[in-house]
């Protein structure tokens, strides 16, 4: 009799020993995939990213179709707008304040922008607070997003070029670099 309940709880201590492993497993395939980003179903691209309104007007609708209801209209071209979810032609984006909803694809540009969140953000020669500044933009500008180190952006608006701490602008990750 003490055999068999020793063979018992050998099974359950070996049962548990590869239901441990597999959870690992499981875990550590979680972890890989949490490490790449989503992508989007209709264009294979990662989720979220950033696109940029390319109309001076754009309805967001409550779902992916002409026959909802419109919940907001977005009114600045160039505007940066959070990309979240595809479905077929409608992608549902949001602005820096959260208010968004679905977009026709058409409406939307892959031309990467950014708005100013500090007031009178120094535009910087180069990429050091140190360096000349070349101009200022106002807090709501739309400027277009050039190369990113790190902690900076180069931006260009009105004829305008520098480059302005990553933390004053809205329309690119924090941990994001560009070339």
């Amino acid at each position: 009799m003490r055999d068999i309940e020793a063979r018992v709880v050998r099974l359950r201590f070996i049962g548990n020993f590869l239901a441990v492993l597999a959870l690992a497993g499981l875990l550590t395939g979680a972890a890989a995939a949490a490490e790449e980003p989503a992508r989007g179903p209709v264009t294979n691209l990662p989720l979220p990213r950033f696109v940029s309104l390319k109309t001076s007007e754009g309805n967001a609708r409550r779902g992916p179709s002409l026959s909802h209801r419109i919940d907001w209209v977005f009114r600045h071209p160039s505007m940066p707008l959070r990309l979240t979810a595809e479905y077929g032609h409608w992608r549902r984006v949001e602005d820096r304040e959260g208010q968004g909803g679905w977009v026709h694809y058409s409406l939307l540009s892959g031309v990467r922008t950014v708005v100013v969140t500090e007031d009178l953000a120094e535009l910087h020669l180069k990429p050091d607070p140190g360096t000349p500044v070349m101009a200022q933009a106002e807090q709501g500008a739309i400027a277009r997003l050039g190369a990113c180190d790190p902690l900076w952006c180069q931006i260009s608006a009105g004829g305008q070029k520098g480059w302005v701490p990553k933390t004053a602008l809205w329309g690119v990750d924090p941990d994001e670099v560009r070339e």
